[in-house]
């Protein structure tokens, strides 16, 4: 005869339950350089608004300006 498995439970943090990670925010940078050349960013990684743009300026370096807005 086979034994029966346990049914799984889910993962506790002493005690509590974890709750699922909240999904970040991503945001889209429109970037013009001073030669008049343009791109656009997609940012992932960003906690807010500032942190997306101090992100797209280093990387790319010098930018003439640099518009960001959450992606829905």
């Amino acid at each position: 005869m086979q034994r029966q498995r346990k049914v799984a439970t889910p993962a506790t943090t002493q005690g509590e339950t974890m709750r699922p990670a909240r999904p970040r925010r991503e945001y889209v940078a429109a970037v013009r350089y001073p030669d008049g050349r343009r791109d656009l960013f997609h940012i992932r990684n960003a906690d807010d608004l500032d942190d997306a743009r101090q992100l797209v300026i280093s990387e790319v370096g010098d930018v003439l300006s640099v518009d960001i807005a959450a992606r829905h």
